[in-house]
């Protein structure tokens, strides 16, 4: 996959329910190595054949920073908008899930993010991505709050955003 991209290939967004930015592209900021052990795990699951990582050079463009009080602020407002969209149909609530610590399936934090990101496409100026920290991993220190595998996480909702990608290594 690797190769393709580096050949022009385009990037083909998440609509993972579970991925908790949001549908779009994927980044680690600044973190090959994690991200090729990603790789590596996708590879011993039977996900991927050969583990690979690429590079971007990323225009954030207007970015909702979820590391910024503002961003989370309001998707603290829309939250109650969001639960009343559920009671409203009888359905229960999304659920984060997946084996602790980490709880990756992210399944409320997508879906709550789309959410808001979908009634802001609609009104005002759409966001080109969103940003946050991703809490991974195990603690470097027991009763720490500092996780081994944490890192920043972006996810690309414009395509153009993405100016040019490179091998890291």
């Amino acid at each position: 996959m690797a190769d393709r991209l580096l050949r022009g290939e385009r990037f083909q967004p998440s609509e993972n329910d579970y991925d908790w930015l949001g549908r779009g592209i994927y980044f680690w900021e600044y973190g090959p190595d994690r991200a090729l052990r990603f790789a590596q795990e996708q590879k011993e699951l039977g996900k991927i054949a050969e583990p690979s990582v690429v590079g971007a050079i990323i225009s954030l463009g207007n970015c909702f920073d979820l590391m910024d009080t503002r961003a989370t602020e309001e998707l603290g407002v829309c939250a109650d908008m969001f639960r009343a969209g559920y009671q409203a149909k009888s359905a229960p609530l999304p659920v984060n899930g997946g084996k602790a610590p980490d709880h990756k399936l992210r399944r409320l934090d997508c879906a709550l993010v789309n959410f808001y990101l979908d009634q802001l496409d609609q009104g005002s100026t759409p966001y080109d991505s969103v940003r946050g920290a991703f809490h991974e991993g195990d603690p470097v220190l027991d009763g720490s709050k500092i996780f081994r595998e944490t890192h920043i996480q972006l996810v690309v909702r414009r395509p153009g955003c993405i100016r040019g990608v490179f091998r890291p290594y």
